[in-house]
Formats: C-alpha cells, structure tokens, sequence
C-alpha cells in the first residue's frame, strides 16, 4: 500500500515535471542577465524575439509530426529551398524559354507560390513514409539532403542579393517580412508566430483533424480500427510542417535581405528540442502548441545567450546536443512518473 506522503510527493513532483520549461526559461533569463551585458536591453531582447520566431514557427511544424510519432529532419532544408525559390523569383523572374518571356510576380504571390511549394515538399515526404513504408527518420534525412541540394542548385551555390525589387516590375516590399510591424518595436516574424500558433493551437485542440492527430500518435492501430484514415492525416502533417519551414524561409530570407542555400541548416535540431523541450512525447500522442512556444524561448534565449556570453559555435553545438538528450530523458521520467500515479491512484480506488 502506498503511503499518502508518496503519493503526495509524486504528484508534486509530476506538477514540476509539466511546468519545467517555463521554469528553465525564467532561471535562464536571471543567468543570462547577470552573466551576460545587456541580455535584457531591448536591442538584444528584439534578437531573441527574432530567433524565436523562427525556431517557434519550425517547432510548431514538427510538434504535429513528432505527436503522430514521426520526425522530420528535412524542415531547415525546406526553409533554405523555400528562401531560394523566393529570392529568384523576385530578382530573376520566372523565364519560360518556350516562349522567350520572363514572368515576375508581385510579393503576395511569390509568398502564395513559395509556401504551396513548401507545403508540396513536406507532403512528399509524407507519402514516401506512409505510401512506401520508409521510417520518417530514414525518408525525412534523405529529403533534408535532396532539399538542399536544390536549394544550392537554384543559384549554383551562389547568394541572391537583389531583394528590393523593381517598382516597374511589382515585385517591390519584400524586406516587409523581416523588419519590425510599423509604428511598433515587434517584429513581423513574431505576429506570423502568434497567428500560427493560435490557428495550430485550435485545430489540435478542437478539430476533429487534431483529435485524429492525437489519436494516432497515442495508438495507430486502434486509430485505424475506429476509421481514422491514418495515412491522409499523416500526409497533411508533414504538408503543414513543409508550410511552416516555407514561412521560416520567407523570414529568415527577408530579415537577411538575401538568399542563400546555408538558410535553415541544422535549424531541424532547434525545433525538434524546442517542442520536446514544450512537453511533445516523443513516443507520439502528447503534446501542445503553447509548450512548444515556450520551448522555442528556451532554445532562443539559450544560443543568443552563449553567443552574448562569448561561447564558441562548438561548445554552442555540445549544449544543444545535451539539451536534446536531456529533455529527451525528462520526457521519459514524466510518463514513467504518470504511470505511477495512474497506478496509484487505481490502488487507491480498490
């Protein structure tokens, strides 16, 4: 028989479980800011939110892959392709040698035609891994390759630099994505978060698509025994997480007012340990959209906190590494510790 005072200390020590990122991330702000000048001046602050953005939007993506029990390592890949595409279309156009012309597009419809194509890439591979039984780590890793290589390919390895457009031409405003929203200090990236976050947030929560998505991640046989049709659901996951490492893309391009084929490399590492760092099982099943964001802070505050603080890129490299594995183990004592109480608690009611 279990005595009240465990059960007690277990059910605190599940409560601390749940909030530790949030908790992580206010004694990081307290060490960052004593160890680090100007941490918290608002110019170093605004970095950190434009970092976040980022890091948050790609999470997000990869919190619905990582909840129906998959990964997806091509994300940073598809960013810098989707930042190529859009950077060539507005300083190269689009020429059809058929008919010896050179199309060019105003800014909405370069983000319209980028983050379509964004979306295409993420449900490739969401085919290739529901369609031909490939491993999502196995398809997803070769993708990430495949990705870059266009990506470098699109320009030969070189940068595109000429973002401003031609007010001649329509294609003028891109820079619009990476500045701050006028008249205020926030910047674009982190209203195109809020929004993602919000509409992800409800359809996971609320939707019978987000249920369908919990179900599989928490028991994909009995998903599809009660109709779900898992490989469709599949297949709009990783489309949706293909749209968010496009929208990282359009970003990232924009704030760099240039394009280059490095975008988003290794930015896979910073979303896969942002959203289990929010609290995303990666055994499937569990997971939230606002974790993931606090996570993302994590991430953000930590790598402009060693780079504020002097750390070299490879110690920088080290911590990520044990963050990953670290939040990988915590994941794994939460639900060890949650089947302890479920089973407790059953004890309890005999």
């Amino acid at each position: 028989m279990v005595s009240k005072q465990s059960a007690g200390n277990n059910r605190l020590a599940m409560t601390l479980l749940k909030g530790r990122t949030f908790i992580v991330l206010v004694i990081l702000l307290i060490f960052f800011s004593i160890t680090a000048n100007n941490f918290l001046s608002a110019g170093a602050l605004l970095t950190v939110a434009k970092h976040v953005a980022l890091y948050g939007i790609l999470a997000i993506g990869m919190t619905y892959v990582i909840i129906t029990g998959g990964i997806d390592l091509s994300v940073g890949s598809i960013a810098g392709l989707a930042g190529m595409l859009a950077g060539g279309l507005i300083e190269e156009g689009l020429t059809l040698k058929v008919f010896g012309v050179t199309l060019y597009f105003s800014i909405p419809m370069i983000v319209l035609i980028t983050v379509l194509i964004g979306a295409l890439m993420g449900m490739v591979n969401g085919i290739i891994i529901t369609k031909f039984n490939v491993a999502p780590f196995i398809a997803t890793l070769g993708t990430m390759y495949i990705w870059r290589g266009f990506a470098n390919i699109r320009s030969d390895g070189k940068t595109f630099s000429k973002l401003a457009g031609n007010k001649g031409l329509g294609n003028t405003g891109f820079e619009v994505f990476g500045r701050n929203i006028t008249g205020t200090s926030i910047p674009a990236g982190v209203v195109i978060l809020v929004l993602i976050a919000i509409v992800a947030g409800l359809i996971l929560k609320k939707t019978p698509f987000g249920w369908h998505v919990l179900s599989i991640g928490g028991n994909e046989r009995a998903s599809k025994l009660s109709g779900i049709k898992v490989d469709r659901v599949k297949i709009w996951v990783y489309a949706f997480s293909g749209f968010c490492s496009a929208v990282v893309g359009i970003i990232a391009t924009s704030q760099l007012v240039s394009a280059t084929p490095k975008t988003g490399e290794s930015w896979e590492m910073n979303a896969i340990a942002a959203s289990v760092l929010g609290g995303t099982s990666m055994a499937g099943g569990v997971g939230t959209i606002g974790g993931t964001i606090v996570g993302a802070f994590v991430i953000g505050v930590i790598n402009d906190g060693m780079t504020m603080c002097g750390v070299t890129e490879f110690w920088q490299k080290i911590i990520r590494g044990l963050v990953i594995i670290l939040a990988v183990i915590i994941d794994q004592v939460q639900r060890n510790l949650q089947a302890k109480i479920a089973l407790q608690a059953r004890n309890e009611n005999k």
